[in-house]
């Protein structure tokens, strides 16, 4: 029997197969925090990564923003020439990176659009990279200007689901630059039938228009088969108000989220420390607080 993912140690954690690592999130009802790393900027403390930061912080979970998988470099481990594996070891914690599905066809575009490295794009080649350093999760996105459709995402989720054993998450946090809507009940089937394990749903707030109501909706649509949901803010309000903060996590409570994630929109490629910590105390209190950000690595 698996344990709720909080009341594992730190190799436990690291230990888990997919299965067991979806059936630890479910067991906690709702309180799982996933941190996202930019790691093209930082580290925020001199001689850490962010991700240390973010796991002393209350993270349970880690997603590297903006990392090539051709060239993976890491701030605070310029020196590793396995930086994945090191991180692992560092955090001992899940560690899942973004690559994104940038559609071919751009006529829907509402800005002029980035060229990405071919290292962060959702590809054959890169989700076998993926497997080989020894990542738990990847999450099928797009960040701001990168020409990331709902329709190329469905197709990365279907090639990365022969490659990659891992958990795939999938969805937008906004609209990273295409005129198109950010998620509706249609598409999420479209992600769940080609083989997708958690679903983006926007936080009410992060998003214009979009409502409490529409979040319920979706969130028991993708429970209702099965699959669990990650609650995004990833509109650059993870450096919002702590105030703020508060707010989200408890609205996502209510929508019914499985995991909590807060964006890497803070000056130094994560958010503020105190929000990671406030997203934690809000969602589950002090005491699981306290015990994932004391809890040894070692243990």
């Amino acid at each position: 029997m698996v344990k709720r993912f909080f009341d594992l140690t730190a190799n436990e954690m690291v230990e888990l197969n997919k299965e067991d690592l979806l059936t630890a999130i479910q067991a906690c009802e709702g309180r799982v925090v996933l941190s996202e790393n930019d790691v093209t900027r930082g580290p925020t403390v001199i001689g850490v990564t962010n991700s240390e930061l973010a796991r002393a912080s209350g993270a349970d979970l880690i997603l590297l923003n903006k990392l090539d998988l051709q060239d993976p470099k890491i701030p605070a481990l310029a020196n590793s020439s396995k930086p994945i594996a090191d991180l692992k070891k560092l955090v001992m914690r899940p560690i899942g990176v973004n690559l994104e599905a940038v559609s071919h066809h751009h006529e829907k575009s509402l800005e002029p659009l980035l060229t990405l490295p071919t290292g962060r794009i959702a590809s054959y080649d890169n989700f076998s990279l993926a497997e080989r350093m020894g990542f738990d999760f990847i999450c099928l996105t797009g960040n701001p200007k990168t020409g990331v459709s709902l329709s190329a995402l469905v197709e990365a989720v279907r090639v990365a689901r022969d490659v990659f054993s891992g958990i795939i998450m999938v969805g937008k946090m906004h609209s990273a630059g295409v005129d198109e809507p950010v998620i509706d009940s249609k598409t999420v089937l479209a992600f769940i039938d080609a083989g997708a394990d958690v679903i983006l749903i926007p936080t009410p707030g992060s998003l214009p228009g979009f409502t409490r109501e529409e979040a319920i909706e979706l969130t028991r649509f993708c429970h209702q088969r099965g699959k669990i949901t990650l609650a995004v803010n990833g509109a650059s309000q993870d450096y919002s108000s702590r105030e703020t903060i508060r707010q989200f996590a408890i609205i996502n409570k209510e929508i019914g989220a499985d995991i909590h994630h807060i964006g890497s929109s803070g000056t130094g490629g994560i958010a503020p420390s105190e929000n990671i910590f406030e997203l934690s105390l809000a969602i589950r209190g002090l005491n699981h607080t306290l015990r994932q950000m004391a809890s040894s690595i070692k243990r």
